[in-house]
């Protein structure tokens, strides 16, 4: 009897020690709307969430995606009544606040200009002033409104697409996911957009870094010209150096400008903004993006709580930095 009692308490004493000896940080990677994510998260008794977090990411998918055509937002497309439920009423009251704020810059009607210079679901159109000025009367957020949990259109052909704030938005709703497991410290990237809070693995903030923009390949382009560390707060960065197009000689990006329905062409690189949840931060830097480096500089200074880095041309061609007065403290030497 005392042997077995001894066998016992060797089992349990192995069970606790292997206990202690679990990973406490997990890591998720995997792939939404054709972006890769990589989470990382202290867990508490070293459980994997990645199953929830995927069907949570998988979920969001079918609210938002405007290439899903059985999604939520497919179907308010097409005029179809469907239920809207908080997520999606947040995220457009959220998306109107950031239309207001940067006047017009930042546009979730803008989807048919989007689809029709060949940067959405639907095939490119041939461009002419004729074109545009057709589609523009459709595009104004003024346009849009909720009303009794249904989106009202001043025009029936009016689409909504809130592409520009979905990786912040996923990577919001990760982190809800996150802190209701307890987790202290993670890392949620989701198409390159982040949210983060607490410490790595070894103790340290986290580090991430803002690539040069440069034309050329995502995957080619790695070279980083700032790192930066960041705690509970969410990153974003928008440029046009990945996302475009060259047709006859000539670049065409994919930040539409929504008051003239042409892309964008401005000295501002790439816009990266540190702010308090990651649906703003993404919203923001496409709204820089669509403002160019001097009105961005203008707005930032009346945005609260918000920093960012902008990387631009000047008239020789050489890129400079401007970042905001509190940036430079998440910089790391």
């Amino acid at each position: 009897m005392k042997s077995k009692s001894i066998f016992i308490l060797l089992i349990f004493l192995a069970i606790l020690s292997c206990k202690k000896n679990l990973p406490k940080y997990i890591y998720n990677d995997g792939i939404i709307h054709g972006a890769p994510y990589h989470i990382v998260y202290e867990s508490p008794e070293a459980v994997d969430f990645h199953t929830e977090i995927d069907t949570l990411l998988k979920d969001l998918n079918m609210i938002f995606s405007t290439y899903e055509k059985e999604s939520v937002i497919s179907k308010v497309n097409r005029n179809e009544d469907v239920e809207l439920d908080s997520v999606f009423t947040k995220a457009f009251d959220q998306s109107m606040k950031i239309s207001e704020l940067s006047g017009g810059a930042f546009d979730i009607t803008c989807g048919p200009l989007v689809n029709a210079w060949g940067f959405g679901p639907e095939e490119r159109k041939k461009m002419t002033p004729e074109v545009i000025d057709s589609l523009l009367q459709i595009i104004g957020f003024q346009k849009v409104r909720l009303e009794n949990g249904k989106v009202i259109k001043e025009n029936p052909q009016m689409k909504i697409n809130m592409n520009a704030i979905g990786d912040g938005l996923f990577c919001d709703r990760v982190a809800q996911i996150l802190e209701k497991k307890k987790c202290a410290n993670y890392l949620v990237e989701i198409g390159g957009e982040v949210t983060a809070k607490g410490r790595n693995e070894k103790g340290n903030i986290w580090t991430i870094g803002i690539n040069k923009p440069v034309d050329e390949n995502q995957f080619v382009n790695n070279e980083i010209v700032a790192k930066i560390q960041i705690e509970n707060k969410s990153m974003a960065t928008s440029g046009n150096y990945r996302n475009f197009y060259i047709e006859d000689g000539k670049k065409y990006a994919h930040t539409i400008n929504p008051k003239t329905g042409y892309p964008v062409e401005h000295s501002l690189l790439s816009a990266t903004v540190l702010a308090n949840n990651g649906t703003d931060a993404d919203g923001f830097a496409t709204a820089f993006m669509v403002l160019g480096i001097e009105k961005s500089i203008e707005l930032s200074k009346q945005l609260p709580n918000f920093d960012v880095y902008f990387i631009y041309a000047d008239s020789t061609g050489n890129s400079q930095i401007y970042m905001s007065e509190g940036f430079g403290k998440y910089i790391k030497e």
